[in-house]
């Protein structure tokens, strides 16, 4: 391998600037970028917004700039181009060596890439994978569940393909995964090579991730009795059927635990419908919506609860409040054909069931309010194997390592 004279120029690229931190007032693309400079790297962020709501930002030798944000001269331009606009402002006036696009945002750089004489890299939620978890997620097993599962996989890979994740495949030197799901998906049938597919879970800081105690108040101000038991499930209220199983299940928990109560966050174009829904199975006592929330009342909620259910494929990823509800110690029942199953070992340090197994749901439910296994034990594996997986320390290290592979230099 070949050594650069200069210290590797790297612009990251996200619209989501995600806040996955309640001490900080950035995520974990900020995290990777100050990791990045701490190893010697020079790095640029291009992100859609940021809360402190300025066009351009430096701190800890990250240089960053929000491109709707107060002070931008692109607020009236589509993201997808502002961001190239100013990649090539900024190219111009300091050459980058590599770009990583963690969605699809920088596409129109990266068909320019050899012109421009840099390498890109994609993150896989830059694809439209997701949308072939989501339905091998929600298939029924039976004859003809699997027929329309079939079809249904078909025509989602077919358009989905040709739409987009064909450009954005073909103009990527490297593609970042978080899991072997996406791996194998992405080389059996996208055909899309092995050595060019690098495998790092993103994570946040593990001083992030501290114990905390159950907020009490916030259990008073939704009318919960002291006693009662609480099952939390986040929602972006897009498909009905993801709801509609869920509900089907609190139904016969309802009936069984007289104190279990079911809290759903988020909001979406299906939240009407699903109020109303709630009001026919005369659930209106025992389910709360609480419309959409930020992060640190999220996080009071996930403190609340006792069980987290996360039923949902439509990323390829994992999701902060995942994370988050493991390193609480709450007890996780998840998707079997989701991102946690890589994961989560069924009845070790949680659960993983078919989203449409409305039964195994509630039984699953009802027996862990009942107390009859060791959720105590359970938790605090799963506390364990989430400070374990997320380290930055181990995150910063395989990704500089990558980003010096894909560049073909000796890293630094």
């Amino acid at each position: 391998m070949k050594k650069l004279s200069r210290d590797i120029h790297i612009c990251l690229i996200s619209r989501r600037f995600q806040i996955m931190s309640r001490s900080t007032d950035m995520g974990y693309i900020w995290s990777i970028a100050t990791g990045l400079v701490e190893r010697g790297f020079k790095v640029t962020v291009i992100s859609y917004s940021s809360p402190m709501n300025k066009f351009e930002i430096e701190r800890e030798g990250v240089k960053a700039y929000f491109l709707n944000d107060l002070g931008s001269p692109f607020i009236r331009t589509s993201f997808e181009e502002s961001v190239y606009q100013k990649f090539i402002e900024l190219h111009k006036a300091k050459p980058f060596d590599i770009v990583h696009s963690l969605d699809a945002s920088g596409l129109k750089i990266a068909k320019n890439r050899k012109a421009l004489k840099i390498k890109f890299a994609f993150d896989v939620e830059a694809t439209q994978i997701s949308q072939i978890f989501s339905i091998i997620g929600m298939s029924q097993e039976t004859v003809g569940g699997i027929l329309t599962t079939f079809a249904a996989l078909l025509y989602k890979f077919v358009s989905t393909y040709f739409k987009k994740d064909r450009e954005i495949l073909k103009n990527a030197d490297a593609i970042f995964v978080n899991h072997p799901q996406q791996r194998v998906m992405l080389e059996r049938y996208y055909l899309y090579p092995d050595f060019h597919i690098y495998s790092l879970p993103y994570g946040v800081e593990i001083g992030d991730l501290e114990l905390r105690e159950k907020p009490l108040e916030l259990k008073r101000n939704l009318g919960l009795p002291e006693i009662s038991q609480v099952a939390l499930t986040l929602s972006d209220m897009t498909e009905m059927d993801e709801i509609i199983n869920i509900l089907i299940s609190f139904e016969k928990v309802a009936l069984k635990k007289p104190n279990a109560h079911l809290i759903i966050v988020g909001k979406g174009p299906l939240m009407n419908q699903i109020e109303l829904e709630i009001l026919n199975r005369v659930l209106g006592s025992r389910v709360i919506l609480t419309g959409a929330l930020k992060s640190q009342e999220l996080f009071d909620y996930i403190s609340l609860c006792d069980i987290f259910v996360t039923l949902s494929s439509r990323t390829t990823g994992l999701e902060p409040a995942q994370i988050e509800a493991m390193s609480q110690k709450k007890l996780i029942i998840g998707s079997e054909v989701s991102p946690l199953s890589n994961i989560i070992e069924d009845g070790m340090d949680g659960f993983l069931i078919r989203p449409a197994d409305t039964e195994s749901l509630a039984n699953l439910i009802i027996e862990i309010f009942s107390g009859t296994l060791p959720i105590d034990e359970m938790g605090e594996k799963a506390r364990q194997k989430v400070l374990e997986m997320f380290d930055r320390t181990k995150m910063i290290n395989g990704i500089s390592t990558a980003y010096s592979k894909i560049l073909g230099v000796r890293p630094n």
